[in-house]
């Protein structure tokens, strides 16, 4: 089985590009995905242990546990040593149960793959990328950003020409969402490609 990983950085487009293999038919891990399943379940006691008060009913209310973490260094890194290998444990529990299926590919949505070392597990990555003026644009409409709190994020992120040299595979989703859906399909052709030389 070909694992694919998906990153990009803040407002370039990853959830979107995701979509957009799910479409094809192509099953996806989303670490985001996995994080709110987490904060409902198996994660919500852990972090309200290490943070009290942020649950209600048994579930991280997450404005609370982002006012507490969200400008502390410190705070933000307890939170992640609970979490990260709990998302890590669920990525591998998913690509074993799709191998055992049978499917032949599968994308791990992952938005710090290459910051966090996850691209070690995964046989190609694909980057989504965008002009620095249409991310900015893109993640300003979002409510509660602040320019700030995106230099917080940015701070934690790999630079997106890095990204890019790193991957094996970049889409462009600055022209909008057809013209993504056209590269995504170009990426599977490829792949498919490859896996036919592969066995010939």
């Amino acid at each position: 089985m070909f694992v694919l990983g998906l990153t990009g950085s803040i407002g370039m487009g990853k959830s979107t590009t995701s979509a957009l293999f799910r479409k094809a038919g192509v099953p996806v891990h989303d670490s985001d995905a996995a994080v709110h399943a987490l904060y409902a379940g198996e994660a919500a006691p852990l972090v309200e242990r290490a943070f009290p008060g942020v649950t209600h009913e048994g579930i991280v209310e997450r404005a609370l546990l982002a006012a507490r973490v969200r400008y502390n260094p410190r705070e933000m890194a307890r939170l992640e040593a609970i979490i990260h290998p709990l998302v890590r444990a669920d990525r591998a529990a998913f690509v074993r149960t799709a191998a055992e299926r049978g499917e032949k590919l599968v994308v791990l949505d992952v938005p710090l793959l290459f910051e966090s070392g996850a691209d070690r597990e995964c046989d190609a990555t694909v980057v989504v990328s965008a002009p620095e003026a249409v991310q900015k644009a893109r993640v300003f409409e979002r409510p509660g950003m602040t320019p700030e709190w995106l230099a917080v994020i940015m701070s934690k992120q790999m630079p997106d020409s890095e990204k890019r040299r790193r991957a094996q595979f970049v889409i462009d989703t600055s022209k909008g969402v057809d013209a993504a859906e056209r590269q995504v399909r170009g990426i599977l052709r490829a792949l498919a490609g490859a896996a036919g030389k592969a066995r010939s």
